[in-house]
C-alpha cells in the first residue's frame, strides 16, 4: 500500500489546478479517497472526528449485501435448471447466475458512476460516495430478465432526478435504488411482472446444453393467498428479484449492519413489528376473501415473501432518507411495515407494497423528525417553567 500511496502522490500534481489532467481532478480525487482516508483536516472551528468516514460506511453496506448477491446468483441458475427440468451441479448453476447478473451490476455502476463523475467535474466538487451502495442495490431489486438498456435508463433517472437535483448524497429525499425500481415498474410494467421476468435464459450459455423456451416462473408473492409455505421461502429457492429471495442471506447482512452500528436496530425492528401487527389485524377483521385474498394470509408469509425483509434491512435503514431522531425511528419503521401490508392486502393487483411504503415514508421522514424535536422542546420548556 505504501508503494501505491507514493505513486498517487507522484501523479497527483497533474490533476490539480493548472495541471495537464486538471479536467479529471474529480475522478482522481474519487479513486484516491476510496483507497485512502483523506489526510486533510478542518482549519477552524470545533470539530468531532469519527474513526470512520462515509466511504467506509458504504463499503460495509456493500459487504453486508454480499450474501444476498452471491445467493441470488446461485438462485438464478437454480431456477433456470428447475424450469428446464435438468440436473446441474452447484458450480454450474452459480456460474450461470454469475454471468446473468454481472452485466446488470456493470451497467449499474458504469452508468451511475459515469453520471456522478461528470456531475462532480461540471460543478467542480468532490465525487460523492453514495452510489457505491445504490450501484449494487439496484441490480438486486430488479428481475433477472430486465433488459440492460432499461436498467441504464432507470439508473440515470435515479441518479439525476432522485439525487443530484436535490444536491447529491445526503440531500436526497427518496432512496435512489427504490426510485429506480419505481421508475421501471411504472414505465415498463410488462418487464417487471409476469412469469418470464424472473427466470433467466442466458444468451451466453445454457445449463446442460438445454435452451429454455417456455416455463412458468411466477413468484409466490403473485399468488400469496394460495402459496403453500415451505422452507424454500426462507432459504430463497423461489423466483423473485435477484437479491430479495433468501431470508437467511438477508439476515446475515442484517447482523453485519447491526454489529458495526451502521444500521439502526430500532428502525429495522419496528418495520417487522408494523408488518406483523398489521397482518394479524387483517387476519381478525374477517374481510371478504374474494375481494381481499391477502387479508387471511399468515403474517410469516408476508414477512418471508417478496421484498419485505430486504426492504426492512437495507432500504428502510438508509441513514439519508430515514428518520434521524430516536423516537422518530420507531414511528418511521412501524409505518413502513404497516403500509406495506395494507398495500398488499387492499390492492391485490399490486402485491409488493414494500417499495411504495418506503418511498411514501421517505417523504414524511422530515415531518416526523420535526414533530418529535418540537415535542421534546416543548417538554423541556415545561420542565424549565415548573
Amino acid at each position: 500500500m505504501k508503494a501505491l500511496r507514493n505513486y498517487l502522490n507522484k501523479i497527483k500534481p497533474s490533476f490539480e489546478k493548472d495541471g495537464k489532467l486538471h479536467a479529471f481532478r474529480s475522478l482522481f480525487d474519487g479513486f484516491e479517497t476510496f483507497l485512502f482516508v483523506p489526510n486533510t483536516t478542518a482549519k477552524r472551528g470545533v470539530h468531532i472526528h469519527d474513526a470512520i468516514d462515509s466511504k467506509r460506511i458504504m463499503s460495509i453496506v456493500v459487504i453486508a449485501l454480499m450474501p444476498a448477491l452471491l445467493f441470488g446468483m446461485y438462485n438464478v441458475g437454480y431456477q433456470n435448471a428447475k424450469a428446464s427440468g435438468i440436473d446441474s451441479s452447484f458450480m454450474e448453476m452459480f456460474m450461470f447466475g454469475f454471468l446473468a447478473v454481472m452485466p446488470k451490476i456493470l451497467v449499474s455502476y458504469i452508468v451511475g458512476l459515469g453520471i456522478e463523475f461528470a456531475w462532480a467535474q461540471w460543478k467542480g466538487e468532490e465525487i460523492q460516495e453514495g452510489y457505491l451502495v445504490s450501484g449494487i442495490l439496484i441490480p438486486l431489486i430488479v428481475p433477472v430478465n430486465l433488459p440492460l438498456w432499461m436498467l441504464a435508463i432507470a439508473v440515470a433517472f435515479a441518479v439525476i432526478i432522485g439525487k443530484e437535483i436535490f444536491g447529491g448524497t445526503g440531500m436526497n429525499i427518496f432512496n435512489p435504488a427504490l426510485l429506480a425500481r419505481a421508475f421501471l415498474f411504472f414505465a415498463y410494467p410488462q418487464k417487471m411482472t409476469g412469469d418470464q421476468a424472473w427466470i433467466a435464459d442466458s444468451p451466453i450459455f445454457s445449463l446442460g446444453g438445454t435452451k429454455l423456451d417456455t416455463f412458468s416462473g411466477a413468484t409466490p408473492l403473485a399468488n400469496l393467498s394460495d402459496y403453500s409455505f415451505s422452507m424454500d421461502a426462507v432459504y430463497g429457492l423461489i423466483p423473485g428479484s435477484i437479491g430479495e429471495t433468501s431470508v437467511i442471506a438477508i439476515a446475515i447482512g442484517a447482523v453485519i449492519l447491526l454489529c458495526t452500528g451502521i444500521a439502526s436496530w430500532k428502525t429495522m425492528l419496528s418495520v417487522f413489528a408494523g408488518g406483523i401487527l398489521t397482518a394479524l389485524l387483517f387476519n381478525v377483521l374477517g374481510l371478504n376473501p374474494n375481494d381481499y385474498p391477502g387479508a387471511s394470509v399468515e403474517w410469516y408469509k408476508h414477512i418471508a415473501l417478496g421484498g419485505f425483509c430486504f426492504g426492512a434491512v437495507f432500504m428502510a435503514t438508509d441513514p439519508v432518507t430515514s428518520c434521524r431522531t430516536e423516537c422518530g425511528k420507531w414511528i418511521y419503521g412501524f409505518l413502513i411495515g404497516a403500509v406495506a401490508i395494507v398495500v398488499r392486502v387492499m390492492n391485490p393487483g399490486f402485491p409488493e407494497g414494500m417499495m411504495l411504503a418506503i418511498l411514501l415514508m421517505n417523504m414524511f421522514a422530515p415531518a416526523i423528525d420535526y414533530f418529535v424535536v418540537d415535542r421534546n422542546i416543548k417538554n423541556r420548556m415545561k420542565r424549565g417553567n415548573s
